[in-house]
């Protein structure tokens, strides 16, 4: 038979995991043995050579279940059913798919973080959430748009990682961003850079603007889970800090967001201050390479007009 897609597998992933916690490798065995999937059908690998097809559409299958609120992950690798997940299950539904996973907003907002293609001049369409792409659009477009999903899906997973760490990791990462970014030299120098603890004076981190120190940012960096949003007070809070220091800049960043008041505030201010959002910080992280690596490189070509008319 032909390896189920990844949608089709969700509805079976539920049921598996709701038997109890479960290592993915593990599921990957059971739904395949559900569907009766020759030696082949399991091994077949994907263009990559890199792992085979259907374990992939079970990452896919349980990623998306966990961006919906029904799975979530214990520990490394290791996934169980959550009460919304046995909340949906008791419905009896014959299929689980996007469609049917839109009824729950964190997965909308999900989708529409990365699905999202811009309206070009002439007025074609986007990617729709929960479809598949759309015909107004050309081949490399819905490259593109596959890619925006899938740096979404890579910033979601990279936020909840931090979030579920501890403050001093989250002032770690903040530190390390900054030096891939090409502040305060290199990893040699983020123990230097971290002062975060007891008696920090309101600043979690100093680091050198410029290879030889004529200037430096002070960082603040807050945990916050997502809505818990930042307010005006802890901005004045950080900027009173940041007088104690004799310091004229300063970043401030969270895994959550900023109010309006807060970053009204970050802007009446005397001293020069950026806010970093969490959804910018995923951006950066993903753009410098902190956390995440290459996993594959595609490449577009295009007929070399000049090798047929030299």
């Amino acid at each position: 038979m032909a390896i189920p897609d990844y949608q089709t597998l969700m509805l079976p992933v539920l049921r598996c995991v709701a038997l109890g916690e479960i290592r993915t490798s593990d599921l990957v065995e059971r739904i395949a043995d559900q569907f009766t999937l020759s030696a082949e059908e399991r091994s077949q690998l994907l263009p990559s050579g890199r792992q085979a097809i259907f374990a992939n559409r079970i990452h896919w299958a349980v990623a998306y279940l966990g961006k919906a609120g029904l799975l979530d992950r214990t520990r490394r690798a290791h996934y169980q059913i959550t009460s919304r997940g046995r909340e949906v299950l008791a419905t009896a539904p014959d299929r689980i798919d996007n469609r049917f996973l839109s009824r729950f907003p964190e997965f909308v907002r999900f989708q529409d973080a990365g699905a999202k293609a811009d309206t070009d001049s002439a007025g074609t369409t986007e990617l729709e959430t929960g479809t598949e792409p759309s015909i107004t659009l050309t081949p490399d477009e819905v490259m593109r748009a596959a890619h925006r999903q899938l740096e979404a899906s890579l910033a979601d997973d990279l936020l909840q990682r931090i979030r579920n760490g501890t403050p001093a990791f989250f002032e770690q990462v903040v530190v390390r961003l900054l030096i891939a970014m090409g502040y305060g030299g290199s990893v040699t120098d983020l123990d230097r850079a971290l002062v975060g603890g007891s008696g920090d004076g309101g600043v979690d981190g100093v680091i050198d603007q410029d290879p030889l120190g004529l200037d430096r940012i002070y960082v603040q960096a807050k945990r916050y889970a997502d809505g818990n949003n930042v307010g005006a007070g802890a901005i004045r809070d950080f900027f009173g800090s940041l007088d104690r220091f004799k310091a004229n800049k300063g970043l401030f960043v969270t895994t959550s967001g900023f109010s309006p008041s807060a970053r009204e505030t970050a802007d009446l201010l005397s001293k020069r201050l950026v806010l970093i959002d969490g959804a910018q910080f995923a951006r950066l992280l993903i753009r410098h390479g902190v956390g995440c690596r290459v996993e594959e490189v595609l490449h577009i070509k295009k007929l070399d007009e000049e090798f047929f008319d030299p």
